[in-house]
């Protein structure tokens, strides 16, 4: 048949994924349900849930970066922030809703890294989704087990001296690392800076760029 592609790959180079076709399931049924009765009820109107929807996919790691970058420009911001994540962040417009943000540094003795062991609660306010690796139950499981080898897997080699601690996110409960301040960025604003900070670098799983001699 035409469309029966099996494992074949498409002209992109792409394997083909599997038409989204299913019935619906339990939860989809009842999201849809509920959506509508808010609607009909006038508690919310379509283009309030419109608006909902597209402020969640503008959510990327560049809020974040751009959380890292003030830090690492502004000790005083970096107390606050460490203090309270949730509250500073709402200093940078970045509202977290009801769920409490812990920010935890990279210093040259310690090494924070970031994991759910029960799902993939990841602080999507800050930085968008979350990869499909952060969500894979080898990634859950192996992380509190063998932090250092998953480490290196990701490129991320580190002294055997350097303490690494595991931080285990949940449902109401969030972290963001500050990654170490790369060298050589002392004349840098606070803009350049944000764009040196990478998605993996504020998971742990990842280092910030460094800047060219």
């Amino acid at each position: 048949m035409p469309h029966d592609h099996h494992d074949h790959l498409s002209p992109s180079g792409h394997p083909y994924r599997a038409d989204d076709d299913t019935a619906l399931s339990y939860w989809q049924s009842m999201e849809i349900a509920v959506r509508e009765l808010l609607v009909e009820k006038f508690i919310t109107t379509p283009a309030e849930i419109a608006a909902q929807i597209d402020a969640m996919d503008a959510r990327s790691p560049a809020n974040g970066a751009a959380l890292v970058a003030r830090a690492w420009c502004d000790p005083d911001f970096k107390a606050r922030l460490l203090k309270d994540g949730s509250a500073a962040s709402r200093e940078l417009g970045f509202d977290v809703g009801p769920m409490h943000l812990i920010a935890v540094e990279n210093t040259a003795n310690i090494h924070n890294i970031i994991v759910c062991t029960l799902c993939s609660c990841y602080p999507r306010n800050l930085l968008g989704l979350p990869p499909d690796w952060y969500k894979s139950r080898a990634y859950r499981s192996r992380t509190v087990k063998e932090p250092r080898k998953v480490l290196s897997e990701f490129g991320v080699a580190l002294p055997e001296g350097t303490h690494i601690r595991v931080h285990d996110s949940t449902a109401d409960m969030r972290y963001v690392v500050i990654p170490a301040r790369p060298n050589g960025t002392d004349k840098m604003s606070e803009s350049e800076l944000a764009k040196l900070v990478t998605r993996d670098s504020m998971i742990g799983t990842g280092l910030p760029k460094t800047v060219s001699a």
